[in-house]
Order: structure tokens, then sequence, then C-alpha cells
């Protein structure tokens, strides 16, 4: 009674499951039987709503499938499956964030186009050495062999290889069918070394990528710009280089159906009504990027799998002190805006602007005694933010952000331990100094996160009677703001308690407030840890 999911590929007629039976009671297990099912057999699954069949299946000896012979002899008895092709899941073989297509599996359920997308890959300039050629007597010289890979959906492109050229022009065009706007297209640019290469011993060398997310994009309008060509070494971040491009997204039908999109999930049904674990999509994910590589490795020119693990950032979740780094003050940034509220509100309770405060209650005072224009006021005073960000809009896709990805003042032991492989090839004082240095900066988070568990517990400590001294005056306190709600009209309270909360900075005692040293005083379970 246990689900197992897998990830087939097509042509279907091709794969077949083996479902082996063993007998783990013994030191050494061994086999009772094996059934071999043909993929192509499986019957396929739109929805949940669709019910599957189960069958019994025979299991064959062993032994048969070890001497070669055809299936059929050495009876083991038989084992009860319920298989189906799950058409309404999405694999995905890219990360999350920058993928290129949601549709699920089965073409069935795929919606309409909404328009396309047209990419223009015009050339490279400034491509930095790659390999050394001989040049005759004259010696040795720089050579780069460049061509382009683009990927988006389940389309791969990749464009001719210009040999023995820093500035190659290719001027390619290519176009994709867009399901959904909130998708990511992926350029990458490689030296080609497998064309010189006819023992297959070397890898396609990385020299960049460029990912433009096509919700970024006007509608009908062509952005022709030059990406960075950046690339993280052991030496720190590099510029490679420049790609040229050309991009537009062709939406004949704006407002019935790009707009309509953001209002439905990203993901298909299936993903909503029995939801993957978070273990079960990686190795999912690990799973497709196999077949991708091994499909696109049978292309002509093909396509190594070093080029496929890099389009489809295949260590991106991996460790990285720059990244967390870098993640940490991409939430700062988040909240900055109210950090700056919270900043301008003090401001006002202290009267730095007297004319601004003046005026916050005349408006505070007008909301309160006509709450109907608080939705209004604030929906408006959104919409005019907004509409004066607008001046200071991309004017085009933005590349890769050094500053963002914190690869600009990275430090050179940082990024040697961001490229040391799993398990670590260092040696060990170089293992242990990483690891202490790991355990000083869990430590931070642990007390980061006991003092977040003491806050909260402290509000259940209200009322759960730990401290009954504490419970009783929350409780009483209670009561009586019950009684004063009851008699006194709510607006007349809520002018009362902001004006007083905007009160002069002569009438506030500069002591922490009364409700705060209550509540800094509510027991938490931290006495109580070993």
């Amino acid at each position: 009674m246990e689900d197992l999911m897998f990830v087939a590929s097509e042509p279907l007629s091709n794969h077949e499951m083996i479902v082996e039976v063993e007998d783990r009671s013994t030191k050494e297990p061994e086999s009772l039987g094996y059934a071999v099912v043909p993929v192509a057999s499986v019957e396929q699954r739109l929805d949940e709503r669709q019910a599957v069949a189960s069958r019994w299946f025979n299991l064959e000896s062993t032994a048969t499938r070890e001497c070669g012979a055809a299936p059929g002899g050495g009876y083991r008895g038989r084992i009860h499956l319920r298989l189906c092709l799950e058409g309404g899941y999405h694999v995905l073989d890219e990360a999350a964030h920058v993928s290129s297509d949601f549709r699920p599996t089965a073409k069935q359920l795929w919606k309409p186009a909404v328009g396309v997308l047209e990419l223009g890959i015009l050339g490279a300039r400034g491509l930095i050495p790659m390999k050394t050629r001989g040049a005759g007597g004259g010696g040795a010289k720089g050579s780069t062999d460049a061509y382009c890979v683009a990927k988006y959906g389940k389309k791969w492109v990749r464009t001719r290889t210009i040999t023995d050229s820093f500035d190659p022009r290719w001027n390619e065009q290519y176009t994709w069918q867009v399901y959904d706007p909130c998708t990511v297209l992926t350029v990458g640019v490689f030296d080609n070394w497998r064309m010189f290469d006819a023992a297959g011993n070397r890898q396609d060398y990385r020299i960049g990528k460029v990912r433009i997310r096509v919700s970024t994009l006007e509608s009908n309008r062509v952005y022709t710009a030059s990406y960075p060509l950046l690339r993280l070494l052991p030496s720190g971040v590099k510029k490679m280089g420049e790609v040229q491009l050309a991009v537009r997204f062709a939406c004949a039908a704006l407002l019935p159906n790009t707009c309509a999109m953001y209002a439905q999930p990203m993901l298909p049904r299936m993903h909503h009504l029995r939801p993957l674990g978070v273990l079960q999509q990686d190795v999912l994910r690990v799973s497709a990027i196999m077949l991708v590589s091994e499909w696109l490795e049978r292309s002509e020119p093909p396509l190594g799998q070093e080029v496929v693990r890099y389009m489809l950032d295949v260590n991106w979740h991996s460790w990285s002190n720059r990244r967390s780094r870098a993640n940490w003050f991409r939430i700062m940034g988040v909240v900055s805006w109210a950090f700056g509220l919270a900043r301008w509100i003090d401001d006002i309770r202290r009267w730095r602007n007297p004319t601004t405060t003046v005026l916050v209650h005349v408006l505070y005072l007008v909301l309160v005694w006509y709450p109907e224009l608080v939705v209004p006021t604030a929906s408006l005073y959104v919409f005019l933010i907004g509409a004066w960000y607008s001046r200071f809009r991309p004017r085009a896709p933005a590349g890769m952000d050094v500053r963002l990805s914190q690869a600009d003042m990275v430090d050179a032991d940082d990024l040697d331990e961001e490229f040391d492989p799993v398990p670590s090839t260092k040696p060990a004082e170089v293992v242990r100094a990483r690891y202490d240095r790991l355990r000083i900066l869990a430590a931070r988070v642990q007390r980061l996160l006991g003092d977040l568990a003491a806050q909260g517990e402290r509000v259940q400590a209200l009322i759960s009677w730990r401290d009954p001294r504490a419970t009783k005056l929350f409780i009483g306190a209670c009561l009586v703001v019950a009684l004063v709600f009851y008699v006194v009209p709510p607006k007349m309270i809520a002018v009362a308690l902001g004006f007083y909360f905007l009160r002069h900075p002569m009438f506030r005692d500069p002591m922490p407030p009364a409700s705060l040293n209550f509540f800094r005083r509510l027991p938490s379970l931290s006495d109580r840890m070993l």
C-alpha cells in the first residue's frame, strides 16, 4: 500500500518498468521474482477524478532474466499493482524560480497560447580567449569558438558555431509559444571544445548566460540590448564578454488572455489537490534532468551534459555563504519600506516637523470620523505611488546583477568553499575551520530563533496562568477595556488613543511604556531548557 512515482519520457514504447520482489528476512536479500511492465501499456490519467483499475502481474523467476531467456518461464506468484501515467502533473526540470514552463504533461490539458516569444541572437563581442592554437611559425594564439543555446519551455535551440572569433555574429531568430507570461527565457553562451576533440574527452566551456523574464516585457515591443556575460570563478567574478539579443513578446489579445493568467495558479490542478513533497520533487527533478541530458546528447549537433546542467541550474540549492548573505540583504531590501515607515511615524511622534504632525492629526480625525474613507484613501495613495514610480521603471530587461549576488565583495575563502564539491576535497584542517565558522553563524541563528520563540511564549503566558499575578492583571484589564468600549463611543476612543500616541515629547516619558514593561516580564519556557 505504497505510492511510488517515476519520470517517464517519450517514446514510451522504448521503456519498461521492472518490479522485483525480494525477501529481506534473511541476511542476504533473496529475489522471489520479477515482473516486466511495458510503459506503453499503462493507461494515462488526466485528473484525480479518473479511476485507475488495478491489475495482477505474474512474477517470473530471476534466473530467467539473468540467462537472457524470454519471459514466461518459472512462475513465482503474482503481484498486485495499480499503474497509471499521471498527465496532470508538471515535471520540473528547472529551478522553480526560473522555470520556463508550468504546463501539465498531458497535451489534452494545455490551454491556448497567450502570445509568441521572439528571440533574435545577434552576436557577441569582447569574448575572452578560451583556448590556444598553433599559428604556424608565429607561435600560439588565443581563440574562441562560441555558440549560443536558448531554452524556453520544452524547446531547446542552438546556433551554429563561429570559429576563431572574439566578436561572433550569428543573426539567428527563434520563436516559442507562450502559455504563461510569468516564465523565464534562458540564453547561454559556450565555447565549443567537442568539435576539436574526436575522443570526446573535453567538455564545452561555459562563458555565461542571461535570463529574461517574459512578464517584464511590454507587449509587441522589441528590446535590443547587450547583456554582460558574467562567470563566478574560484578567483572571483569575471566578465567574459557581452551577448547582443533582440527579444519581443508578441501578444495580440492582452486583456482577455494574458491578464487573466495572473489570477490562475501557476502549477496544474494535481499539484494542489495531491501535492508532492519537497524531497519527492527534488528526486523527480534529478531524474528529469538526466533524461533531458540523454535526449540532447543524441541530438545533432549534440549538447553535452555540462551544457544542460548549466542551463538548468542544477546546483542552485547547494550551500553558499555568498548566496546566503545575498538572500539576507534581499530580505532587508524587502522590509526596508517598513523601517522607513517606522522612522517617519517616529519623526511625527517627536514633532520633528510640526506642520507635518498637525496635518497628520487633521487627517487622522477625518479618517476616524468618516471610517468609510479609509479604504478609498489608502487605495488612492497606493495608486499615486505606483503612478509616480512608473517614471523610474526599467526600460530594458535586466541581466545578471553582480551587486545583488554579492559577487563583487565576496571573500576568497567563501568562493573556495562554494566551489568545493560534496564530499569535500579539502584538507581536514580547512574543513574543520569552515565547520567552526558555520557553528558560529548557526549559534546566531539559534539565538534569534530562541528570542522569537520566547516572544510567542510570552503571548501564550497572558492567559495560561503560568504567572498568576500577570494573568489576573491581564484579564482584569480586558474586562475594563470591554466595559469602556461598551459605554464610550468607539470614535471617541480612537481619537483619544491617536492623540495620546501623537502627543508632544514634553508630555512623554523617556522610559519604556508600562505595556511593554508588562510584556517583557511575562515568563517564557527558556528557563526550563537544558
